[in-house]
């Protein structure tokens, strides 16, 4: 049975959610009540990563670890000052989780299954004396007239009828920890917290109709990425000032455009300024990570020298350039792949060249299956104390996670903030 009333309140059973509740209970704060409003805790974390859950990053200082963050940024050094990744890596394993860096810097559970991290989570809730309720939604929250809040909670009826009931309950404490979920952020508001509105990050790019699009499967490391966006896109002008994002990493080539490391940077980056824009614009790929045009057109010198009688089809400019997709340049620029190297005209090196350094396609919306993890947007930093992660607006509410205006990009980052937060939250509670 929920109980009356609870020292501390955390609402989600998310990553940041157990970890608020955790760090709380194992530094002595008693009768913590953790609620989940599905059936299914930690699910998030369950199917993130493929099944894997990337923990966090090897990223070991805070001023480098807040470049990841497109919206926090500075604001996070602090925060992670105290709390940062060797902190979550060290905290995994005082909880007998081993994390495993691979070679990109991300960091697994050694079993590679997501329900490692979950257990984890879970037991160390319920060792550190954590009550947590599944099934239990926080529906509303208000500042009770003897201090406090009083809370309204919506609990499914046992025995699976598929029925639920309203309870009351008081807490001396209250953290929201509902990550993007629009009913964290309307508790918020009833609580006098504003928004910054919500957008999709972390996304894919579409490129309806373009020839690459043929190229599906097509993976190339590293690929430089500019995005070219107008600076006021109300303004309905075709020329003028525009705001330029630029990315370096993975690029994969799907079915409906573009997808891979390097493109979600991008996206979660430019992720308000392309929501603006109706997420139209024009990208820029340097298929050559950055070679100038001289060292490219000493490729082409050197293939028309040593592989002279060699078809363009059989040999291309490095050996890390997709063949696919350097027959599909051939193509798309009227060069005949049974032809000589050493007949390649001026005329036609020179449109490889440039297309090389500078292939130029069609931004027509975001990715088709809505597949954005990671919202932009929630509630401002600087209504939130960021050493505690305590309400500026209204005392004894703590908000963490995916409910405030941070977000980071792909690689572990954005769970990074949560245990972060949580573990501030924490540590502010126990301290009273």
């Amino acid at each position: 049975m929920l109980p009356s009333h609870a020292a501390v309140v955390v609402a989600g059973g998310g990553a940041a959610g157990f970890m608020a509740a955790i760090a709380a209970a194992e530094a002595g704060v008693r009768d913590i009540v953790l609620l989940e409003a599905t059936g299914d805790p930690l699910h998030k974390l369950l199917i993130s990563g493929g099944g894997r859950c990337n923990v966090t990053h090897a990223c070991w200082d805070p001023r480098e670890l807040v470049g990841h963050y497109p919206r926090g940024g500075q604001a996070l050094r602090g925060p992670f000052s105290r709390f940062a990744s060797g902190d979550a890596v060290a905290w995994f394993h005082e909880h007998g989780l081993e994390l495993v860096e691979e070679a990109d810097g991300r960091l697994f559970p050694r079993s590679n299954r997501s329900e490692s991290v979950a257990a984890t989570l879970r037991r160390a809730a319920l060792q550190a004396g954590v009550q947590l309720f599944t099934g239990a939604s926080l529906q509303g929250a208000a500042v009770a007239a003897g201090g406090g809040f009083a809370l309204q909670v919506r609990c499914s009826s046992a025995g699976g009828s598929g029925g639920s009931e309203r309870r009351l309950m008081g807490a001396d404490r209250l953290v929201l920890a509902t990550g993007s979920h629009p009913s964290g952020r309307q508790l918020a508001a009833g609580l006098g917290h504003g928004l910054v509105a919500p957008v999709p990050s972390l996304f894919t790019l579409a490129l309806a109709n373009d020839p690459l699009c043929a190229l599906a499967g097509v993976v190339m490391e590293p690929v430089v990425l500019l995005l070219e966006l107008p600076a006021d896109p109300g303004s309905g002008a075709t020329e003028g000032p525009v705001q330029r994002f630029r990315q370096r990493g993975p690029v994969l080539i799907t079915h409906w455009g573009l997808s891979g490391p390097a493109t979600l940077r991008l996206t979660a980056f430019a992720a308000r300024a392309l929501k603006a824009t109706g997420y139209r614009g024009e990208l820029r790929i340097d298929w050559s990570d950055g070679q100038s045009q001289p060292q490219l057109e000493a490729l082409f010198a050197e293939a028309k020298q040593e592989q002279a009688k060699r078809q363009l089809a059989n040999w291309r400019p490095w050996p890390a350039l997709s063949r696919r997709l350097w027959l599909a340049l051939l193509q798309r620029h009227g060069v005949d792949p049974q032809q000589r190297w050493a007949d390649l005209s001026k005329r036609h090196q020179q449109l490889l060249v440039t297309a090389l350094r500078d292939t130029r396609v069609a931004v027509t919306g975001r990715g088709p299956f809505g597949e954005e993890f990671v919202t932009a947007g929630g509630i401002p930093l600087g209504e939130v104390n960021l050493a505690t992660m305590a309400s500026r607006v209204q005392p004894g509410l703590y908000l963490v996670g995916e409910l405030l205006d941070v977000d980071g990009v792909t690689g572990g980052f954005n769970f990074q903030h949560c245990w972060s937060s949580g573990w501030l939250a924490g540590q502010a509670l126990a301290a009273g």
